[in-house]
């Protein structure tokens, strides 16, 4: 049942390999095992890679399979139409598009599986690569916010230094007053005459305007703070926001970039193999000599060859033959009297109608 089973996998003729030897049967079986398998491993690479694009199970299986059948038929034909030839070039000539066929194939198939064999080094290298594009990303939207940010905070600065100039100068306007009471400067008189007064206006006058500006800048302070306040929240918003979309760079272009980066050595090794596989069959095929199958198979092609050159060729002749017999039948036909006078007698009353319908004709117009 197996047997058979693989025997139909590599496109033989069932009705020839079942009248060969029981060791052709088994060389045929043995390349439809390899064509069978290789349609599995097709199924479960494809179905990997799907997986990673759709990260639905039942869709990857769905298309996978379907993926499958299609490398199936794909192989089955290229085996079953390579025939063994006398010349060896003549063979290899003949599969050399098969055999491109194959490695494309071998390709499609061997990358999705190296995805799956190094996933962890790949995980790696799509975690620094997440890290570095996320540091990006934050540098990035920080060219939008920090610009405005510094601005604001040049704004703090400037009115915090206007409440400490005016405040230096009120401490100034005290120690003079207070130096003019002492008789230490001004009029070094002792007491707290004119003078002293004038200058404690002065002094009290600046301390009215410092408390006020401290009231207005406190509050265009607290307004500027909360402006700055905004911007960080509307910078930590859009990193979230953004963060998402660096945490999902794990896709299928992704993670083929990133085995890229990895060492080339053992992903041209599993390539090799799939390479071998995929085209271990056609290999066989032109490296083996006719066998009992190749001359039956030779033999059933020269039989209906044969029949169909002999079909074409007695139409051919029977339309010929068929021609002469009706060039020579009107022929003798042309010179027989009864046939011509009957033929007159027609003619005559075809025409005799025709006048009479055109004479009615031309009366009805008159």
């Amino acid at each position: 049942m197996l047997k058979q089973f693989f025997i139909i996998c590599s496109g033989a003729d069932i009705s020839i390999i079942n009248s060969c030897s029981n060791g052709e049967q088994n060389k045929y079986a043995g390349i439809g095992a390899t064509v069978f398998f290789t349609a599995v491993m097709a199924f479960i690479a494809s179905s990997y890679a799907l997986y990673t694009v759709f990260d639905n199970l039942y869709a990857a299986v769905f298309f996978g399979l379907i993926w499958g059948l299609l490398i199936f038929n794909l192989d089955r034909f290229i085996v079953s139409t390579i025939k063994n030839r006398d010349h060896f070039f003549d063979e290899l000539i003949q599969a050399s598009p098969r055999i491109v066929l194959a490695i494309i194939i071998a390709i499609v198939i061997s990358k999705p599986l190296e995805l799956k064999i190094f996933e962890k080094e790949i995980n790696q290298v799509l975690l620094e690569q997440k890290n570095e594009l996320t540091l990006a990303n934050k540098d990035q939207i920080a060219q939008q916010f920090t610009p405005s940010i510094i601005a604001l905070q040049n704004s703090i600065t400037t009115l915090q230094n206007s409440i400490d100039t005016k405040e230096a100068e009120v401490n100034a306007l005290y120690d003079i007053y207070i130096n003019e009471a002492e008789g230490t400067a001004g009029t070094k008189l002792l007491g707290k005459g004119p003078v002293y007064k004038e200058k404690r206006d002065k002094h009290d006058a600046a301390l009215a305007e410092l408390q006020q500006l401290k009231i207005e800048n406190k509050e265009k302070i607290a307004a500027t703070e909360a402006q700055i306040l905004q911007l960080k929240t509307d910078y930590d918003t859009q990193v979230s926001t953004t963060q998402p979309i660096i945490d999902g760079f794990d896709g299928l272009m992704a993670r083929v970039n990133a085995l890229n980066e990895l060492p080339w050595l053992p992903s041209l090794f599993i390539f090799l193999l799939f390479l071998a596989i995929e085209t271990s069959p056609i290999i066989a095929k032109l490296l083996s000599p006719k066998g009992e199958y190749d001359f039956k198979f030779e033999n059933e092609e020269h039989k209906v060859k044969t029949w169909t050159t002999q079909q074409v060729y007695q139409e051919k002749t029977l339309l010929e033959a068929d021609h002469l017999l009706n060039d020579k039948v009107y022929k003798d036909l042309a010179q027989e009297e009864e046939l011509y006078t009957y033929k007159k007698k027609m003619a005559q009353e075809l025409m005799k109608k025709q006048q009479e319908a055109f004479y009615n004709k031309q009366t009805k117009i008159l």
